[in-house]
């Protein structure tokens, strides 16, 4: 892993971010001396270099410039990224991002390298604790359940989830080479387990019409029993046996609720010994519990901004806060359909 310094007190350079992410990068590097910069001449000396995500690096930069990557943390929001929602985590990466499993990130290194200590293990076991009890996920989207039929039910029949994604993001250009597709990854999963229930859950910005559906996603019935979309991810993970997933996010919330997962891909969560992995990456040598997975992705690694007060926070914080906004959020939502059910009974109760 690289040497590092706090992002606070480093010369930091920030090359490619839009107006509305600048904020948000000086807020969670707590360096209000960011230099955003729009072409390598206007670096300054002795600086590291921000990008975000797998930003291509300019060209013409100088040898030997540090690069951090920045990237979404793994408890971000109520509400999606491509909807320009606020994030409560962001990751600062110096060796790559942890959705490029071509090479180790830091992430990767620290889960391989850390002395787990028996405090920060059960420090672990209480967030993913919360975590579960809260139902929260990544977007804590979803408005409605879903549960077995009671043909499921009495026939007893596996069901099994599987975690549509946006087939044109990174984390699959990066972790994911073999199969790269939605309708690809049910087929495989048809013909590895064709007597299951197979639910298809479309991923939550190709719902919401901000990112575009995958290569015959259209065709997404004739390869499994059910396709579901605007379902709380927190509920659905409690109701199904298993989850199978290319690289998605899905398959780390289904480990913590303790269900089998199975990846055909590289996820920063595979390789540790917790899943069922169809694509080996074998320089992650190490076996892991859940809780230090837990520790490493959630607490070590991701950096929290309160969203209250705007200083770097705690993953307890953090997950507090997310709770308040989403309880606030669907208050909101309450008082908004109450008026658009008020206004329509108003309009079509005239003569």
């Amino acid at each position: 892993m690289n040497q590092k310094k706090p992002l606070s007190d480093s010369t930091l350079s920030a090359y490619g971010f839009s107006l509305r992410k600048q904020p948000i990068v000086r807020r969670f590097t707590g360096n209000k001396k960011v230099h955003f910069i729009t072409q390598v001449a206007q670096l300054r000396p002795d600086t590291s270099l921000l990008l975000w995500g797998s930003h291509p690096v300019p060209s013409a930069l100088p040898e030997g410039v540090p690069i951090i990557r920045l990237e979404d943390g793994f408890l971000r929001s109520v509400g999606l990224g491509a909807d320009l929602i606020q994030p409560l985590s962001l990751v600062a990466d110096w060796s790559g991002i942890y959705y490029d499993a071509t090479k180790p990130s830091d992430l990767e290194q620290l889960l391989q390298t850390t002395a787990f200590s028996a405090e920060l293990i059960e420090r672990a076991s209480q967030l993913r604790s919360s975590i579960v009890e809260h139902r929260v996920t990544k977007y804590s989207t979803g408005s409605k359940s879903w549960h077995r039929s009671p043909e499921l039910l009495q026939t007893g029949q596996r069901v099994i989830l599987v975690a549509g994604q946006v087939e044109t993001d990174a984390s699959i250009r990066f972790g994911a080479p073999v199969i790269q597709t939605n309708i690809a990854l049910l087929q495989a999963v048809k013909e590895a387990e064709p007597d299951a229930y197979i639910i298809y859950k479309s991923h939550p910005d190709v719902t919401a019409g901000l990112r575009a559906r995958g290569q015959g996603e259209d065709k997404v019935h004739q390869w499994c029993n059910e396709s579901v979309s605007d379902v709380s991810m927190a509920d659905l993970l409690t109701q199904v046996d298993e989850v199978k997933v290319m690289t998605s996010l899905t398959g780390f919330e289904a480990l913590l609720r303790g269900k089998p997962v199975t990846c055909y891909g590289n996820p920063f969560y595979s390789g540790w010994g917790l899943t069922k992995d169809m694509v080996p990456i074998p320089r992650r040598t190490r076996r892991l519990s859940l809780d230090m997975l837990v520790a490493g992705a959630l607490i070590l690694y991701p950096i929290y901004v309160s969203k209250a007060t705007g200083k770097i926070t705690t993953p307890e914080n953090a997950l507090n806060e997310l709770l308040e906004w989403r309880e606030s959020s669907q208050n909101e939502l309450s008082v908004s359909r109450k008026i658009a059910r008020f206004v329509i009974k108003t309009l079509f109760s005239q003569p």
